[in-house]
């Protein structure tokens, strides 16, 4: 507010000036000059009188003259008076009108409301440094949840593309340098309810500093970055930035872990899709053969490097090898989108082929001209913007790979459910035929749509039935929050699939298991368990009906009835004990000496 003063001030000091010495130059005419009454006596004007009547012929109004006809000398002041105070107001209302034009005090008063909406923000907020395809993704996935964000971003048109989109949760959002510390604290970063800061921009060099400033600003918050560079994670990984995410190893192992594993890969696909989603078909790539990549570069090396590690047959085509490095497999000099470069790297018993250079139109033609040499292929296409996604769907690849949503994708499950993250590192250690037994207990319950995902934990929050209980009874069991709270003979439609804990985690814990104060538990199931399970947990009618069979009345009238009835029933008792016990009778005479 005080810059915005000072540039107010400072702009139109000179407008204010001559409005001032204007006024008083004339105000000081009509008080000195004589006039004439009705008589012919001389008066004067007050200064109040000459205030008045400067005030109404500056602005043109025009009430007439006061208090008396004016004479030939006050008339020639007044003309002059009325010029001089014309120009001077068109001088002023244009400093004013280029004033609020002005760019800088613009600036200042977006800056003023942006963070006047972020300090009345109640709620716990992410603030989101970026507003790419990654941010945008996952703004909506936040306020689709109800949670709160905060957006920050260096381009002006994608900060109007926000304010254009249809959001559940208002979202402030700055054009700001995000590289200075100032924006970030502009944007909340101190905040006690600021929980985490998301560092999403394509630059690696600006991830890293906003990692480092909001570990330096806020330590308590969560710290998350996407970079796609080995030496900037190890950099932002040093100061202790929580969770990094490069998308192009994090598709690599997704891809190599398909080619061994495919129910685990298609396990992880359906929890971690968006609720509503149509449940993916399996994608089945070839564990042996040759493999093409085309494109070496950082995706390329990425993809390299973990599938060398399972001996499986490559060649690369690279067109600028001189920059990118060479590979210790076959090498092929070319851009691989000509059928001669295609042929020199085998393509014709190749049994795969990935397309993975940073151009678009360069991928594409790839992945045509290969399935026009070798119908039979498994491809795997890498997209870079999301506008081709049309021609990216015309294609009909088996795979197609997005590096922005790869990263939306893997920060919407840890936020959303960081329990779903757990899971989906620990079930890559189990069978592939564990996964599959999984799959096939997951698709009977939820038909042809994803299943729903949440957690829940045993604490006075998102258990509150749960820890009113009495004392002296027990915790339920697993299997009593998968009762229906309506019907308690029916089950719900979920599965359990893990359970966390001080001495660590399990999956797939037995359903007979008793609760502990303080468990994690990730459940996944049909859309409407969530709801029947949470009513249970927070309901304490509802928790007594599901363990015991019974509820207790409800409400102020039916507890009074209730106890009304007890009482009587007491009184009942009572009345009914006295009159069976025996009377006392008096002794009859000569008894005493018998």
């Amino acid at each position: 507010m005080d810059n915005i003063v000072f540039l107010i001030f400072r702009r139109m000091r000179a407008p204010l000036l001559a409005l001032l010495v204007t006024y008083a130059v004339t105000m000081a005419g009509l008080v000195v000059i004589p006039g004439e009454d009705a008589a012919g006596n001389p008066v004067h004007l007050g200064f109040f009188q000459a205030l008045y009547f400067i005030s109404y012929t500056a602005t043109t109004i025009g009430y007439g003259e006061i208090p008396h006809a004016f004479t030939g000398a006050q008339r020639i002041w007044v003309t002059f008076c009325i010029y001089a105070t014309v120009i001077v107001w068109l001088y002023s209302i244009g400093s004013l009108i280029a004033l609020l034009q002005d760019k800088t005090l613009q600036r200042a008063m977006q800056e003023r409301r942006f963070g006047r909406r972020v300090r009345n923000i109640p709620d716990p907020f992410y603030l989101i440094c970026g507003y790419g395809q990654t941010g945008s993704g996952l703004v909506r996935a936040l306020t689709d949840r109800g949670q709160r964000a905060v957006v920050l971003d260096s381009s002006a048109e994608r900060v109007s593309l926000l304010k254009l989109e249809s959001l559940r949760e208002y979202v402030p959002a700055l054009r700001a340098d995000v590289r200075h510390p100032d924006s970030l604290l502009l944007a909340g970063l101190r905040r006690p309810n600021c929980r985490g800061v998301l560092a999403l921009t394509s630059d690696n060099d600006v991830n890293l500093r906003i990692a480092l400033a909001a570990k330096l600003l806020h330590p308590g918050a969560t710290v998350i970055c996407r970079a796609d560079s080995h030496p900037v994670e190890a950099n932002m990984a040093s100061f202790g930035t929580d969770h990094i995410y490069d998308p192009f190893d994090t598709f690599a192992l997704y891809f190599a872990t398909a080619l061994q594993a495919p129910c685990l890969t298609l396990l992880s696909d359906w929890l971690g899709e968006l609720r509503g989603s149509a449940l993916q078909e399996p994608a089945h790539p070839p564990p042996y053969g040759l493999w093409v990549i085309c494109g070496y570069g950082r995706f390329g090396k990425a993809l390299y490097n973990h599938l060398k590690q399972q001996d499986i047959e490559l060649v690369v085509i690279e067109a600028h090898p001189e920059r990118t490095g060479k590979p210790d497999c076959t090498l092929v000099h070319g851009p691989g989108t000509e059928a001669d470069t295609l042929e020199q790297a085998e393509i014709h018993r190749a049994v795969g082929v990935i397309a993975g250079t940073d151009n678009d139109a360069n991928n594409l033609s790839i992945v045509m001209t290969a399935k026009a040499l070798n119908p039979g292929l498994f491809t795997v296409l890498r997209e870079n913007q999301l506008m081709n996604r049309e021609l990216f769907d015309a294609v009909d690849a088996d795979i197609i790979m997005h590096p922005s949503l790869i990263v939306a994708h893997r920060i919407r499950m840890l936020l959303g459910t960081p329990l779903l993250t757990e899971f989906v590192h620990d079930a890559r250690f189990e069978s592939d035929a564990w996964a599959c037994e999984l799959i096939d207990r997951v698709a009977a319950l939820v038909h042809d749509r994803v299943p729903d995902v949440w957690q829940v934990r045993i604490d006075a929050e998102d258990a509150y039935a749960l820890m009113r209980r009495r004392h002296d009874e027990p915790l339920p069991k697993i299997e009593d929050l998968l009762r229906d709270p309506r019907d308690r003979g029916c089950k719900l439609p979920a599965i359990v699939l893990m359970r966390s804990r001080e001495d660590g985690r399990t999956l797939l814990p037995d359903s007979s298991d008793r609760l502990r104060k303080g468990d994690e538990l990730l459940f996944c199931g049909r859309s409407g368990a969530r709801s029947s399970m949470l009513w249970t947990l927070q309901n304490i009618h509802a928790l007594t009906y599901v363990l015991h069979g019974a509820s207790p009345p409800r409400g102020i009238v039916w507890e009074w009835l209730l106890r009304l009835r007890h009482r009587r029933r007491e009184a009942r008792d009572g009345a009914a004990t006295s009159s069976e016990q025996p009377s006392r009778e008096a002794p009859v005479d000569g008894d005493d000496g018998a």
